[in-house]
């Protein structure tokens, strides 16, 4: 099995993307091992045909809608409202306007996609540098997956057979306190460097910005109330997200006409067929290590090293945090999470805290050079160079990483929510 992950690295240093590399190498075994090549077939479909997974194409058609409907100006001008008084006004507004973005998307890239270059152009006018105004943007968008929807914890709780709803739930305290860690690094630099604070806004300005992000902001009210209210399921909840974007985009907004459709429906689907396939072809893999008994002989391994929780935990956000500089995160966690989660069962460590764990170590490694996701998305809609911008997302991975530390070792703060809601 050595001789295929070699194989494997070398196809990926070739720059063979993830999804093919990982397919080509499973094919090689079932040649190798002289089995069936229709089992390639069989089981790339098996890891794709799953009703929960049918919400990740409607949270991903939902972020393309939100992102042309209109909806990022909306929820800019009132992020600006409630924080652009502070110092460094309008990087506080980066975040905060990530934060409401994100219980919209469910998704980082739709983030730094949407809402990055409205904020990044708004920063640079003010005079903020290019490459902070960058690093703040591809950082406050980890925010996306964190808060619900997530369509890392949908996958996650597909691959771990784990409640979605209480995935959803255990983001939400995570989130608030990485959004709340971003602000207070931001409010240290904004003082030492005195950067510019707008003028509190007054009582109109405040619900004239109200009013028109409104509609916006009771997309995630209607998701999580129908969710844990028992209306609808997450799956049906990314379809009803996804009809009230496009409902908002075009009679509610106006920005988007019946003619921009098909453009944006084509984009959603090339989008989600690159997740589908990653999807398909790990899960092929997967069932590869499967069969090598790999999973089992990596759990041997590590409890080997020691059975201590605390000191397993930090062996695997090492693990995850150096496999996100070279992976995509979705293939990471189908790949990691059969491999790694009977560790932590074994050990206590309840799957839903897990879950959480997983997809925060995955959104600090899409802003990991050489291959973050969103520092290559950031540095497309900014016109930043990449290398720059990989300079400067350095300091932000200090705030990132205090929060990560925190969810670990205090599953409490994680598992709040969902015991209180689950019991």
């Amino acid at each position: 099995m050595i001789g295929y992950f070699l194989g494997w690295l070398a196809l990926l240093g070739a720059a063979m993307p993830v999804a093919f590399s990982l397919a080509v190498m499973s094919v090689a075994w079932l040649i190798v091992n002289d089995q069936p090549l229709g089992a390639a077939a069989q089981r790339m479909i098996a890891g794709v045909d799953s009703f929960p997974l049918l919400a990740v194409p409607a949270f991903v058609l939902a972020g393309h809608l939100m992102n042309a409907g209109g909806v990022s100006e909306g929820i800019y001008t009132f992020a600006k409202c409630l924080v652009g008084h502070f110092h460094g006004g309008l990087a506080h507004v980066n975040v905060v306007g990530s934060l409401i973005f994100s219980g919209m998307s469910g998704s980082a890239i739709a983030d730094a996609d949407g809402l990055g270059l409205l904020e990044i152009k708004a920063m640079r006018e003010e005079g903020y540098k290019p490459e902070f105004a960058g690093a703040l943007t591809a950082a406050s968008c980890v925010l996306g997956p964190l808060i619900p929807p997530s369509i890392p914890m949908v996958i996650y709780g597909v691959i771990a057979s784990t409640s979605v709803g209480a995935l959803f739930l255990a983001g939400i305290v995570p989130g608030l306190l990485t959004a709340l860690f971003l602000m207070i690094y931001v409010a240290i630099i904004a003082r030492r460097q005195n950067m510019k604070r707008h003028p509190r806004a007054t009582a109109g300005q405040f619900w004239r910005a109200l009013r028109e992000a409104f509609w916006a902001l009771l997309t995630p009210v209607i998701i999580l109330w129908g969710i844990f209210g028992g209306v609808f399921t997450p799956t049906e909840a990314a379809a009803i997200a996804a009809v009230y974007a496009l409902v908002l985009g075009l009679f509610v907004y106006r920005a988007i006409g019946f003619g921009d459709l098909p453009r944006i429906f084509r984009e959603a689907m090339n989008t989600s067929a690159v997740v589908g396939f990653i999807v398909a072809a790990a899960s092929l893999f997967s069932w590869v290590l499967a069969r090598e008994r790999v999973p089992q002989i990596v759990a041997e391994w590590l409890l080997g090293i020691t059975h201590d929780v605390n000191l397993m935990l930090l062996i695997v956000n090492i693990v995850l945090l150096v496999l996100g500089c070279f992976m995509e995160g979705i293939a990471i966690m189908i790949l990691m999470v059969p491999v790694l989660l009977p560790v932590m069962q074994q050990l206590g460590v309840d799957p839903v805290h897990f879950g959480v764990i997983l997809v925060m170590n995955l959104m600090i490694g899409i802003l990991t050079p050489p291959f973050g996701v969103a520092l290559f998305t950031v540095a497309k809609v900014g016109n930043i160079p990449f290398e720059v911008l990989a300079r400067a997302i350095v300091p932000f991975l200090v705030p990132l990483l205090a929060v990560q530390v925190i969810i670990t070792y205090w599953p409490g703060l994680v598992l709040f929510l969902p015991r209180l809601v689950y019991g």
